[in-house]
């Protein structure tokens, strides 16, 4: 198998050579079509800025920036302004595109479209973080000098259009931040004039009030207990006091009687007598005991100064001075009757009072779980809304604080790196895919022409055709024999191979060269060396 196959390489080999100008000149007809289209296709050259993202110069610890936007969307919407109509007439007029007499035909829709589709812009990733760091915007046209300074314009374009960018978000946020603060500052102060009125109406029944009413029940609770004591101890008191007045004036009538007969007083006995009646029922610290005391001691000295001062005089007048004092007694007890009872309807008073007050209370104890939901409720839109208030005011402090920020161009900034260089090489045509294409062409093309003229001969031209077309065995093989002449024409033969295969290779050297160094610069060069006018002959040939 390793036999058979060196036999055809060395087969193919021996081929190539036999017809090896059918490689040599479709080579260099191909390296000399690839450096014509290299020579007359129209040159595009591009020019490229690189722009830096560069972050924000005051820390994030204290100051955050507004702007959210991501910064891929920021720079795609950013371009899409750039690429509108009215930004690129401005740099259309400001840099006199399309003013030669070629374009003077030429539509405003068709000259935007065309820069349109001239503008890139590439965003370089970085590898730190997910954002970008940098993004380069580019620009491709037949002048050079116009290309740079297409692209210089765009990224100071860009740069511009940031800022107004940046500082419209961050304006529009605060604007915004303030709209919604006012509105939430207006609701807050409803909610806090219902909470006041709230309160105001219901005073008294507020859950804070709830210890001060259970206090304040318990008290009037006492006072009732106390003032229904007081009056049901003057009740007893006007009772007795009308028992008494019934019987003092039964017994005033009785003395009068008795008086006139025996001529005795009978008044400090009766007296004696509603004191023990009275002490049977209340203490020595009584009122009406006390007052009976010192009636029955007046009394007693009233007779004792009588004695004094006549005695038939106290004799005979005993029963009238006895009847006068009995009089006053009496009248004393109807003042105390009388003063008893208004005392009962003032304590009637009282506790009515009381009364009602404790049922008040009690209302307002009741009432104190409903109130105390309502109040809750309220004040949970007064924290809420205040809440929201509280965050929209720092926002807003913050916002105010950003926009102060990107107003001194202390944020996140585009900065131009690299400014766009007049371009030395035009990038279109791509002259390695053409020498590339020009070299498959050439070596394609001819060792097409060699395998399709071998396929075609059907001779005999190895031992194996004739032993495997004839059965025969070969013995040995005759070499081709030349005369004087005939090698002669060999040696030229070969002596035009060699220079053949020398232009092929110097035509490649020269294509080599224009891929590395350029078209033009490659011209000059050979023109500097040979004398000849080269672009003149390929400027009449392009024509």
């Amino acid at each position: 198998m390793e036999k058979s196959d060196t036999f055809q390489i060395d087969y193919y080999l021996e081929l190539a050579v036999k017809r090896r100008w059918l490689l040599i000149i479709p080579f260099c007809i191909a390296m000399l079509v690839g450096m014509y289209f290299a020579f007359v296709l129209p040159k595009i050259y591009q020019a490229n800025t690189l722009i830096l993202v560069r972050p924000q110069r005051v820390p994030t610890d204290y100051v955050r920036s507004i702007v959210s936007t991501d910064i891929d969307q920021r720079i795609n919407t950013i371009r899409q302004q750039i690429l509108s109509r009215t930004n690129l007439e401005r740099i259309i007029e400001k840099l006199n595109l399309f003013s030669g007499p070629d374009h003077a035909d030429m539509f405003m829709e068709d000259k935007i479209g065309s820069i349109r589709k001239r503008i890139d812009v590439e965003v370089t990733r970085s590898s730190r973080r997910s954002g970008a760091d940098a993004f380069s915007v580019s620009y491709r046209g037949s002048d050079p000098q116009t290309v740079m300074n297409v692209a210089n314009t765009l990224a100071n374009f860009f740069i511009d259009e940031n800022l107004k960018v940046r500082e419209a978000q961050a304006i529009g946020t605060s604007g915004f931040l303030d709209d919604q603060l006012n509105s939430v500052r207006t609701r807050l102060e409803e909610v806090e004039k219902q909470l006041g009125e709230y309160r105001k109406k219901y005073m008294g029944e507020l859950p804070e009030q709830l210890d001060t009413n259970l206090r304040v029940l318990d008290r009037l609770q006492l006072q009732l207990n106390e003032r229904q004591a007081n009056l049901q101890e003057a009740k007893n008191r006007l009772l007795l006091l009308d028992q008494q007045i019934e019987a003092n004036k039964n017994s005033q009538a009785a003395g009068v009687a008795a008086a006139s007969d025996t001529g005795q007083p009978l008044t400090v006995a009766q007296l004696k007598q509603q004191l023990a009646d009275l002490k049977a029922n209340y203490t020595d610290r009584h009122p009406d005991v006390i007052r009976l005391k010192r009636q029955i001691q007046d009394f007693e000295g009233g007779a004792t100064a009588n004695e004094y001062n006549s005695g038939a005089a106290e004799q005979a007048g005993s029963g009238s001075s006895a009847l006068l004092t009995q009089n006053r007694f009496l009248s004393d007890q109807i003042q105390q009757r009388n003063a008893t009872y208004l005392d009962i309807k003032n304590l009637e008073s009282e506790v009515a009072n009381i009364t009602r007050q404790i049922k008040e209370y009690q209302r307002r104890v009741e009432v104190t779980p409903q109130r105390e939901e309502e109040l809750l409720s309220l004040n949970r839109d007064y924290d809420n809304i205040k809440g929201s208030y509280n965050s929209l005011l720092n926002r807003k402090l913050e916002a105010d604080i950003a926009v102060n920020m990107e107003k001194k161009q202390k944020g996140e900034q585009f900065r131009i790196v690299d400014h766009a260089r007049l371009p030395q090489k035009p990038v279109s045509p791509d002259l390695k895919k053409l020498i590339l294409l020009a070299v498959a062409a050439g070596l394609g093309l001819g060792g097409g022409l060699i395998f399709l003229l071998d396929y075609l001969d059907t001779s005999l031209k190895r031992p194996d055709d004739i032993e495997a077309d004839l059965g025969i065995p070969v013995l040995a093989t005759i070499p081709r024999l030349y005369q004087p002449t005939g090698q002669m024409l060999k040696k030229l033969n070969w002596v035009l191979t060699g220079f053949g295969v020398l232009i092929g290779f110097i035509l490649l050297a020269v294509f080599g060269i224009m891929v590395l160094n350029g078209v033009n610069p490659t011209l000059e060069l050979v023109q500097q060396y040979t004398n000849l006018p080269i672009q003149k002959v390929i400027s009449k040939i392009s024509l």
